[in-house]
């Protein structure tokens, strides 16, 4: 019996496959390599064309743009980013069917790892792409991360703006966020990724995907806030570590391990040989029997076989 040849659909299966997997990787803000990125843009599907991140390091964002917080008030970004602390910025929507759900819970689970605290050390802002999202809306996306964050005193660390069309594609603009509408489907088509800011709002870091590795998170916002959170420690590795791109995490520079090493090996070595350079500077303490030594060689000696000398007065007194 001869097999039946596999039909249209079934032939084009492994190929919707490839171009889902794909897709997600590219919303998920998985590296890949410059052959696999070629590949993926030529198989995305209409949906996700023009979607993505340029990264716009260095990049100030505008602060007089205008949009309401979580409470209905009218704001600028500059009461956002007013030079206090540094900012975890995302461009989500509330009503999104899955994508900004993960990357949210995503990163108030790692952030429930660090000792650095929201609204205290730095903030979350989340920015809605729905202009029609209002903020009734997003106060309920606010409460439900506050309540999945569980630490106190956060209130104030997490907000979730609304505005208009215009403000929100100058921001996407700014910070290099690229997204579509999607009318059939009445969806936003976007990519995943946490931009760490200063707090002066200029564009410090991407974190791609939707997970976070807390130690990233730490040191990012450290390097972000220019010194004003962290220990001397993170100053530290800040220093003998760089962020690879690749990876998505801060990874040893050699020669700077190597200089902070040799400069530990010289202060362990001072401090060691300190007290004995300390011993060798100092004058040698009188020695008691040797002064009297030195007492009885300066007195005048008496030579072998002469009477030892007497005083006038005991040679008087013998002869009276």
């Amino acid at each position: 019996m001869l097999a039946k040849s596999p039909s249209a659909d079934q032939r084009s299966a492994p190929a919707r496959v490839r171009r889902a997997v794909l897709a997600c990787a590219l919303l998920a803000g998985i590296g890949t390599t410059g052959a696999a990125q070629a590949q993926l843009l030529s198989d995305l599907p209409e949906q996700m064309q023009g979607v993505g991140i340029d990264d716009k390091s260095g990049a100030q964002i505008p602060l007089d743009l205008r949009f309401r917080d979580e409470n209905g008030r009218a704001i600028t970004l500059a009461d956002v980013f007013d030079g206090d602390r540094p900012v975890l910025l995302s461009l989500n929507y509330s009503d999104c069917p899955m994508l900004c759900g993960l990357q949210l819970n995503g990163l108030v689970q790692s952030l429930q790892d660090l000792k650095l605290s929201a609204g205290k050390d730095f903030d979350v802002v989340s920015v809605s792409v729905d202009p029609l999202e209002t903020t009734s809306r997003a106060k309920l996306t606010e409460q439900k991360y506050l309540k999945q964050y569980a630490r106190g005193g956060a209130a104030g660390g997490f907000r979730f703006l609304t505005g208009n069309n215009d403000n929100i594609r100058a921001l996407a603009d700014a910070i290099g966020f690229r997204y579509k509408y999607l009318p059939d489907r009445k969806e936003y088509s976007h990519t995943a990724a946490e931009i760490v800011c200063t707090p002066d709002g200029v564009v410090s870091r991407y974190l791609y995907g939707v997970m976070y590795d807390p130690q990233t998170l730490r040191l990012s916002l450290v390097e972000a806030s220019d010194g004003k959170i962290g220990s001397p420690l993170d100053q530290l590795i800040l220093y003998c570590f760089h962020y690879d791109e690749t990876e998505g995490r801060y990874g040893p520079v050699a020669r700077r391990v190597m200089s902070v090493g040799a400069g530990i090996t010289v202060v362990a070595l001072a401090a060691g040989l300190l007290p004995y350079w300390l011993h060798r500077s100092s004058p040698p303490a009188p020695d008691p029997a040797g002064e009297a030594d030195a007492v009885a060689a300066s007195s005048p000696s008496t030579p072998p076989g002469e009477p030892a000398p007497h005083s006038d007065a005991h040679s008087d007194a013998h002869n009276a």
